[in-house]
């Protein structure tokens, strides 16, 4: 069975990593762009869609075309700011400087708490988005497909997944070469198309009144600030992804924060570069709002046909959806690992697995996304309002953190870069107000619920490592002394070689009591195995139980309870023979209860539970 499953993960994850080989798996800032910023370019890809998908239905179509490029304007406005604040934490803290740290370092023990409930909550999104987004290019192009959005979203999860439990330099370079076919593709989508709005003989793009007749709520309506700004906070999640280089500084090569810093500006002037090319685009295109076909679909038929180039480019799109996901599996696990080792998460988060990667962090996020990618069937839009929450409280934290340390450290310019962060938190700040009062009933409540149960659930965890830690420690001096210990050797139906060896062990123990114990079901089970046991004239004496109602644990504990002599301080050792198969499917074939049995015995106090195997060649 070992050898089965070891065979089987060497072929999916690959071969074990020594950990000194770490610094070589550290990333260029060609691939880092690939795994750290895939997120952020890739919401070019459906960030103008959601800025109509507000608009739209209380204004129509052509409103929401007129009001397109403004919004993105004020997007962009804002990624610059939360980019210039971010390059800052890059030099400011070159071990890693994402929200959480920044914020215990900074605000105390329960902004970090936030922060990082934030941020865990955020990145599991950012999967379900990103992979129902890719799921949504991918049906655009392959109609048929749209009856199993489901399926074909979790099984692209878990090739996510495997690829990234093969280590961060590996994913990369899967990765990096569908991202940089995108930006090309997109690139030349935007200069081509703008180019082919300025002929004499353009037409934009008819609006299809019935799909927009789709989504209308009535007679359209005047746009409203509550409405631009709704749009905003849809279009607003365009940043998402900016966060994760702060969290990820220590995968660069040396010198890390300046190859971070240098990735982050790449990053920012792609997303800010594509993103406000495709609003004008779909501005001067006037594609419709479709529940069939993407805008980015629509513009890329309209500009390429319907030939190897548009295909491409819904393949490169459909690419980068799901592999910006990859984001997500690169930071979740820091930040889980980074909060387990502070001890508000279970420990197991932070151990590294055999590919120097954090498995265990990639396997609860893959098993977490997937779960919210059911449940909203994959929609974009439902999903996009609990996004944003989590996205810019972390933002808001990080900044206001970074405001503190210039006050407290100084330094030089330090009021500039102080001006800055304090700008870089108002600014989110607003914008996560604006995302919980107008997206509050489309689910931003969820989050805004979610995220104060996890920082009780964080606290609950770090009470329970406090409690034990206090209840392990060794104070003064000791004096270590033998135990007086009693010793029962637990026979099943029959004497037989494990029994045999179980009894030599037991003889073997420094023991004021020693017996063994069997458990009958009737009379010729107790007759039996008395008959069989006086044959062999063990130098031990049979103590038989009698269960009329097949109860194998609670006559068993009873009777240690009843030894005449035991003190609440004596040492009870429960023997139990086990014998060992070598198939997984033999071992089906057994009751398992030896295994039950030192379940119910390990929850009882001064009890040590001893296996004697005998292995069966």
């Amino acid at each position: 069975m070992h050898g089965s499953y070891s065979g089987l993960k060497r072929l999916l994850v690959g071969t074990p990593l020594a950990s000194h080989e770490e610094q070589h798996q550290r990333l260029t800032k060609r691939v880092a762009l690939a795994v750290f910023a895939t997120d952020a370019i890739a919401s070019t890809a459906f960030a103008t869609q959601e800025i109509l998908a507000v608009i739209v239905p209380v204004a129509g179509m052509v409103a929401a075309l007129e009001y397109l490029v403004p919004i993105s304007l004020f997007v962009i406005g804002l990624l610059v700011i939360v980019v210039a604040s971010y390059f800052q934490t890059l030099y400011a803290y070159p071990t890693g400087g994402g929200s959480y740290i920044v914020s215990r370092e900074n605000l105390g023990r329960l902004p970090a708490l936030v922060a990082g409930a934030a941020l865990l909550v955020d990145y599991t999104l950012t999967v379900s988005v990103s992979i129902a987004a890719g799921v949504a290019a991918i049906t655009s192009a392959v109609p048929p497909l749209r009856e199993h959005k489901v399926a074909l979203g979790l099984a692209l999860i878990l090739l996510i997944t495997l690829a990234n439990l093969r280590g961060a330099k590996e994913s990369g370079r899967i990765f990096a070469p569908p991202t940089y076919a995108y930006v090309a593709l997109m690139t030349l989508l935007v200069a081509w198309g703008i180019y082919k709005t300025m002929q004499p003989d353009f037409h934009p793009l008819p609006i299809d009144e019935a799909q927009v007749a789709t989504f209308m709520n009535g007679p359209a309506q005047a746009v409203t600030l509550f409405l631009l700004l709704r749009a905003f906070a849809s279009g607003a999640v365009a940043l998402s992804g900016v966060e994760a280089i702060s969290n990820g500084i220590q995968a660069f090569r040396k010198p890390e924060s300046r190859n971070a810093a240098i990735t982050l500006v790449w990053a920012a002037t792609i997303l800010g570069a594509l993103f406000f090319g495709i609003a004008v685009l779909a501005h001067r295109l006037e594609p419709t709002l479709s529940q069939d076909q993407t805008i980015l679909s629509q513009m890329g038929r309209y500009v390429f046909g319907d030939g190897p180039l548009y295909l491409a480019l819904q393949a490169a799109t459909a690419a980068i959806l799901t592999l910006s996901a990859n984001t997500a599996f690169a930071d979740f696990p820091r930040l889980s690992g980074i909060i387990a080792r502070d001890g508000f998460l279970p420990r197991q988060l932070a151990q590294r697995g055999d590919r120097l990667v954090l498995s265990n962090g990639i396997i609860v996020l893959a098993v977490a996304a997937g779960a919210l990618f059911t449940i909203f069937r994959g929609d974009v839009t439902a999903l996009i309002p609990l996004f944003a929450v989590g996205l810019f409280t972390a933002f808001t934290l990080s900044q206001a953190g970074m405001v503190v340390h210039w006050w407290r450290r100084r330094g030089p310019r330090w009021q500039v870069k102080l001006a800055v962060n304090a700008l870089g938190s108002f600014t989110t700040l607003v914008v996560t107000l604006i995302v919980m009062v107008s997206k509050f009933t489309e689910g931003a409540w969820i989050p805004t619920l979610i995220i104060p149960m996890i920082v009780m659930l964080f606290l609950g965890i770090h009470r329970h490592y406090q409690r034990i830690g206090e209840a392990l420690q060794v104070e003064g001096e000791i004096s270590v002394e033998p135990m007086r210990q009693a010793v029962v050797v637990l026979v099943g139906g029959q004497v037989n070689k494990g029994v045999v060896r179980a009894i030599e062990f037991a003889m073997a123990q420094n023991a004021w009591y020693r017996t063994a114990l069997c458990v009958a079901y009737d009379e010729d089970d107790e007759s039996r195995i008395r008959e069989q046991w006086d044959s062999f004239g063990f130098d031990l004496d049979l103590e038989v139980l009698d269960s009329p109602y097949r109860v194998l644990g609670q006559p068993v504990l009873d009777f240690i309870d009843r030894i005449d002599g035991l003190r609440d301080d004596d040492v009870m050792t429960v023997v139990i023979p086990e014998f060992v198969v070598h198939k997984w499917w033999e071992q089906l074939l057994h009751n398992q209860s030896a295994l039950w049995l030192k379940g119910r015995l390990h929850f009882r106090a001064n009890t040590i539970v001893v296996s004697v195997p005998v292995h069966l060649d």
